[in-house]
């Protein structure tokens, strides 16, 4: 079965055209059917191995758009899909409706009561941008192009996570349409079973329109990279996991391991390197960030050292995440501890000798994320919060960009921004791959799966946040869902799903989510 037929088993019913007319009146935006301008830039998104093949697109500028989607949806026995930027698309799907959310793009703040309200398709780059003049910030992630809502389900793991818990920890109300197009404004009050599942567990429970959430008074950071050479990257291993365990809840870092292709495209000091890039983002005083990161400093010279005193508003400059889109496929592992040995041997794995490119990251976890709870008591079903690290691992797939006329439309695979110094723009851009889709894919999940073996005494689950690619299809599908959570908490999220969606007519969620018991084919397909 080749990559980007993964999909094509999930056949939706066939639509009845005559009953399109009603729905376009029934939606302020657009309708759009496979021939129609506009209907292939609507259902592609940054993920770029797979892309959506729906029946009919709805691009939703209202709450009142995704009920009449999902009310359509519902009379003509069709199963419902939802993009917004498409970061976490797994698997497309072949048939059904999509709802795109982009246009739900609105933002407000309240700066007395530091809270935000989100639509949609908002990404964070947004809130970050209308919080920043008020002294206030979101507990966002790396990247400014990745959507609110969907990050926010699954947890969210940001830039302040130690300081400030995960993003759902935060999450005030849910605004919801359900699987029998009802509206409901979700609260720890009005429904404390659906609100909990939904701030960590609420991929296919519905289709979120909007959320409220609280903001951090923070104005400013210490912070950026320190970035060093093969030669010291053993040391520097070494010294950033004794370092984690010194380190104040204030501050959260993060450590990649990178080997950049030698390419033209590539800034002169990354092309053919192998890098790793310790990130760092501190609420404290740059005196006081100073002090703190003089181990690391002591590891030796640098190629780059950007640590600085940055308004928040630049805390996405840390991570320089991929702008443009891309193949990929990624998995990753919650850990209760790692030694250096076992992270040399990943190391060593997914290094410049590997196979097939691979990014590793390791984010310090712990913190305020390992409190239950965020400032209201508020518990979440976020899983596996007692994790010290997270082990994420991510590889390009050079020729997996959807078929069609999908993979003409920028065609640099990682992006080809060469104006970014250091960031991860860069990998894997016009590499070429001797293998075809299916066998890149096979190659990056062995990779994968050796890699994530070496940290197997650590070993306590996964976070569905860094689930990226088509885990649903994967032989051990279930066992992936089960490791999102504990037993308890995925039995509650499977019962809840039962409850409000009986039919699974929300069936494309990603890997994790609570209903892969009941229909693991089905449950591989939209994040973000």
């Amino acid at each position: 079965m080749k990559i980007n037929d993964l999909a094509r088993t999930h056949h939706a019913p066939a639509l009845d055209p005559a009953a399109l007319p009603a729905l376009v009146r029934e939606s302020r935006g657009p309708v759009l059917v496979p021939g129609d301008d506009g209907y292939d830039a609507e259902r592609s998104g940054f993920q770029r191995a797979y892309r959506h093949r729906p029946d009919v697109i709805v691009g939703a500028e209202c709450a009142g758009d995704v009920v009449a989607a999902v009310r359509f949806a519902r009379a003509q026995g069709l199963p419902v899909a939802v993009q917004a930027t498409g970061h976490g698309l797994s698997a497309a799907t072949d048939g059904g409706l999509l709802i795109s959310t982009r246009r739900m793009a609105g933002v407000r703040v309240d700066a007395a009561a530091r809270t935000a309200r989100a639509e949609a398709g908002v990404v964070w780059g947004q809130v970050v941008e209308a919080a920043a003049p008020h002294g206030l910030a979101p507990l966002n992630g790396s990247s400014p192009g990745v959507g609110v809502i969907s990050y926010t389900l699954g947890g969210g793991v940001g830039v302040l996570a130690r300081t400030y818990g995960f993003a759902a920890d935060r999450v005030r109300s849910v605004d919801l349409v359900t699987a029998d197009a009802r509206q409901l404004h979700v609260t720890a009050d009005s429904d404390p079973g659906l609100f909990r599942a939904l701030l960590g567990g609420g991929h296919g429970l519905g289709v979120v329109t909007a959320m409220e959430f609280g903001l951090v008074p923070v104005a400013r950071l210490y912070g950026g990279q320190l970035v060093f050479g093969g030669e010291r990257i053993d040391a520097a291993l070494a010294a950033y996991l004794d370092w984690t365990a010194t380190v104040p809840d204030e501050l959260t870092s993060s450590l990649a391991l990178i080997a950049y292709p030698d390419l033209p495209q590539l800034p002169e000091p990354l092309r053919g390197r192998y890098l790793a890039q310790i990130r760092i983002a501190y609420t404290g005083s740059a005196e006081e960030g100073e002090r703190l990161v003089a181990p690391l400093r002591a590891v030796g010279p640098r190629v780059s050292d950007e640590l600085r005193e940055m308004p928040y508003a630049d805390s996405h400059t840390i991570h320089r995440d991929p702008s443009d889109p891309h193949a990929y496929d990624g998995d990753n592992a919650l850990l209760s501890g790692l030694d250096a040995a076992a992270l040399h041997r990943v190391a060593a794995l997914t290094g410049p000798d590997a196979p097939t490119m691979c990014v590793l990251q390791l984010n310090h976890l712990g913190g305020a994320m390992a409190k239950r709870g965020g400032p209201d008591e508020v518990a979440g079903s976020v899983g596996h919060r007692d994790a010290r690290f997270a082990l994420r691992l991510l590889s390009p797939l050079p020729g997996a960009e959807a078929g069609d006329d999908f993979g003409t439309e920028a065609g640099d695979g990682f992006g080809t921004e060469a104006g970014d110094d250091l960031g991860a723009d860069g990998p894997g851009a016009g590499e070429a791959s001797s293998e075809g889709p299916d066998a890149a894919l096979a190659t990056v999940r062995a990779l994968h799966a050796e890699a994530l073996a070496a940290v197997a005494p650590w070993w306590i689950g996964r976070s569905v946040n860094f689930l990226f690619g088509s885990h649903g299809e994967r032989p051990d599908a279930v066992e992936v869902a089960r490791s999102v959570h504990d037993a308890d908490e995925h039995r509650r999220l499977a019962g809840l799903k039962a409850r409000h969606d009986p039919e699974n007519v929300f069936r494309f969620h990603p890997s994790g989510a609570a209903a892969a018991d009941r229909t693991p084919a089905a449950d591989t397909t939209v994040r973000g």
